[in-house]
């Protein structure tokens, strides 16, 4: 960090299981690499807490083992070049009617009885640490949590959505598809539990 001169910002860590010749089949007694860079961005204050994002929906045209995390990112690429032609911040993926996840990011929303609902962990979807993170803390909160798949519909008809990730926290989801999610603004819950996780990652800052 201070190498770096970083104030704001990310530190990113990808450790793999080595370098091979080129070889499907690795060998036993590689050495793991370990790459660490930082990444000046404004993170704390920035416009999306107040409008929130919009998301454009794309077909989901990965593999099965999405559990795993690797450098296999070109649907995600092409997810994200989509929305951004669309105007839009992020891609939410969809198989067969049901949205499983963002480009980048877990996706939720907000039903009108005050559930928040997400996707259990599944090969479908990447184990978020940030979504760990966020669900714990709502259910300390006292909010109604159901992990389940939920359709692109019900996203359209939901009081709020929201999205989690690493470099975005929690933020709210108010614009699918060109169509606003709720009033079009951030609601209550989300913004709630956006407070709640930037109180603990200060609180547990090292």
């Amino acid at each position: 960090i201070a190498d770096n001169n970083l104030v704001e910002g990310m530190i990113y860590l990808q450790l793999t299981r080595g370098a091979e010749d080129r070889n499907f089949l690795f060998s036993a007694d590689l050495k793991p690499t370990l790459v660490m860079f930082t990444q000046a961005k404004k993170l704390i204050g920035t416009p999306v807490e107040e409008v929130g994002i919009a998301v454009k929906s794309v077909p989901d045209q990965r593999w099965e083992r999405r559990d795993i995390k690797s450098v296999c990112l070109l649907p995600q690429v092409m997810a994200k070049r989509i929305a951004k032609a669309e105007g839009c911040d992020e891609a939410w993926m969809i198989e067969n009617g049901f949205v499983t996840e963002g480009a980048s990011s877990t996706a939720y929303i907000v039903t009108a009885d005050k559930k928040i609902i997400t996707r259990g962990n599944s090969n479908k979807t990447l184990p978020g640490c940030t979504r760990l993170a966020a669900l714990q803390l709502a259910k300390e909160a006292g909010f109604t949590l159901e992990e389940r798949p939920f359709t692109l519909e019900e996203a359209l008809n939901a009081d709020e959505a929201c999205l989690t990730s690493a470099s975005n926290f929690v933020v709210s989801v108010t614009k699918i598809d060109g169509k606003p999610v709720g009033n079009g603004k951030p609601g209550p819950m989300v913004s709630r539990l956006r407070a709640l996780y930037l109180e603990n990652a200060r609180r547990t800052a090292i």
